[in-house]
């Protein structure tokens, strides 16, 4: 048994604070916390403890804990009254990050209504396909957004934050929270797929899922702490002043991880949350490091190609910084080493996960010296988890052989929102999840992500995962960023093509990168088809690539505002 192994046995035995018992949900008998909140209205009563500390941070705009419970209060009796949203109402959101959008999502569903969380990059028709899939009850929405949506005819009531949310927040400042009663499998929240392929899908997540992930987040964050303290001495340094925990909020709050990483998450543990502006600035983001002492950041997508690179990168206090956290997107042990170079501060505190909207945002995890030891690793499965690789028939293969992967827990999605076929696709019996994702668990049980099953290049009858392409340019040191994709060829199927952001002003040259990833790369994954661009890559609101757009399958007409 292994010190983590061991360790989790500890907080999960009787009597232990994440002491875990089996009971039957949705019809399986799965392993769950015994001692637990029950809905997310229960979570939000809890914070109560949390007292005068601030939650959230956006500009001038300050809350607290109780100031929250209060707001929420009168936003969700506002909503009861006004627009007669209940249990099993849906609620669309969509606006940019704003502590206006986390209220409205506490007061939803304290009320058990459903948030249907919309992606704040949608084009029109975008927002018209998310009206017509979830019929909300009501929308609400900033300036922006609506202005978007109506482009559309429209027959919904609407709330635009800038000019009539303050009067759902005054409007009954003694109100207490709904007691409508809600049950842990009662949906809360609709999630959209990331829509690279296709139209997205929403994924209905239950108020059990996500306070599971709050626990399991907890339990795990609780692990690796105490396997730290129980490490052998490493050579003495200078201890870090302590500070208050304060988390630096650049992920939108439409996505797992804004939603449940931060607004969730940093409510139950009392960690106060700051927004910023729906645009990435890199040297707005080091200034609020430097301003609110940020110590905790998820750096997803290409944010941390965007302040390493920045100008201003040296300018800033930022060593407050205590822990990087990492997901939607493979990173690279290059991107992981610069990273603990650039900030001393976080060296041995880099966090990752594995997780989809399907799956609660939950599936793999690791972190300190497990990603040190294993920086290509996204860990072991979470703690009431299940992992399985699978082969084309449905059946389990050895450890070291790739397949995709398959997720079991009591946190999975309960559907996609009215498709049926869809879910009958992806739930399978015994609640097993299809994820969709190729990838291989070692003798250890420690997972390895290859490739999306649609991203994986056949030439000549040969499998190439463009991620350990991706992952040998990323190691260039004049390589910022890089995506390897299939192209059609007309004897060997699809030959290998990579598109390179190179650093400030440097000059590559492919046969020159070709050669470096020869070098540790067999010939038929050296990429024969090069493309060199200024523009960062295009990605998503999860900080994945979309290829499709690299592809010229997708028009991208809008990345970021």
């Amino acid at each position: 048994m292994t010190l983590q192994d061991d360790l989790i046995a500890q907080v999960t035995g009787p009597g232990a604070p994440f002491e875990l018992a089996e009971e039957e949900v949705l019809g399986e008998r799965m392993p769950v916390f015994r001692t637990r909140p029950h809905s997310l209205r229960d979570l939000l009563m809890e914070s109560a403890g949390h007292g005068e500390k601030l939650y959230m941070v956006r500009d001038d705009r300050r809350i607290t804990f109780i100031e929250n419970i209060r707001l929420v209060s009168s936003v969700a009796r506002g909503l009861s009254e006004r627009y007669q949203i209940g249990a099993g109402d849906v609620v669309a959101i969509a606006a940019a990050n704003a502590p206006e959008w986390v209220i409205a999502f506490w007061a939803v569903t304290s009320l058990g209504g459903i948030v249907a969380a919309f992606n704040g990059l949608w084009t029109p028709d975008e927002m018209g396909y998310g009206i017509k899939q979830v019929e909300p009850k009501l929308l609400i929405g900033d300036r922006r957004r609506l202005e978007r949506v109506n482009q559309n005819p429209l027959d919904i009531p609407q709330i635009e934050i800038e000019s009539e949310f303050d009067a759902l927040e005054q409007y009954a400042p003694d109100a207490s929270l709904p007691e409508v009663p809600i049950q842990e499998d009662d949906p809360a929240v609709i999630l959209f797929t990331s829509g690279t392929t296709g139209r997205p899908k929403g994924a209905v997540v239950s108020h059990r899922a996500l306070i599971g992930f709050v626990k399991t987040q907890s339990l795990h964050g609780l692990v690796r702490v105490l396997a730290a303290a129980q490490a052998p001495q490493q050579p003495k340094t200078e201890p870090l002043p302590p500070l208050e925990p304060c988390a630096l909020v650049t992920v939108p709050l439409f996505h797992l991880s804004g939603l449940y990483a931060c607004a969730i998450m940093m409510l139950a543990q009392g960690i106060k949350t700051v927004y910023r502006a729906p645009r990435f600035d890199a040297e707005d983001v080091m200034r609020l490091i430097e301003k609110e002492k940020v110590t905790i950041w998820s750096a997803l997508g290409s944010a941390p190609h965007q302040v390493l690179g920045d100008p201003a990168f040296g300018r800033y206090d930022l060593s407050s910084l205590r822990s990087v956290g990492f997901g939607g997107a493979p990173t690279s042990p290059d991107l992981q080493r610069r990273i603990s170079e650039a900030f001393p501060t976080v060296r041995g505190n880099l966090g990752m996960g594995y997780g989809l909207s399907e799956s609660g945002g939950m599936g793999a995890i690791i972190g300190g010296q497990e990603l040190i030891e294993r920086p290509t690793s996204t860990g072991r499965a979470a703690v009431a988890h299940e992992i399985e690789i699978r082969n084309e028939e449905n059946q389990p293969v050895p450890p070291g052989q790739n397949g995709e992967i398959y997720i079991r827990s009591p946190y999975l999605m309960l559907e996609y929102w009215r498709d049926p076929q869809s879910t009958a696709r992806t739930l399978l019996p015994g609640r097993w999840l299809v994820t969709g994702d190729i990838g291989r668990l070692d003798e250890d049980g420690y997972l390895y992500i290859d490739s999306r099953a649609r991203d994986m290049i056949l030439r000549s009858g040969e499998n190439i995962y463009p991620v350990e392409i991706e992952n040998r340019l990323d190691a260039h040191p004049q390589v910022r960023e890089c995506a390897v994709v299939g192209v059609d060829h007309p004897s060997l199927g699809q030959e290998v093509k990579a598109i390179i952001v190179p650093m400030t002003d440097a000059a590559l040259e492919p046969n020159a990168l070709g050669q470096f990833v020869g070098e540790a790369l067999a010939p038929y994954k050296v990429p024969t088809q090069w493309e060199i661009r200024k523009e960062p890559l295009p990605r998503n609101a999860a900080g994945k690539v979309i290829k499709s757009v690299l592809t010229g399958e997708r028009n991208l007409e809008q990345i970021e505002e």
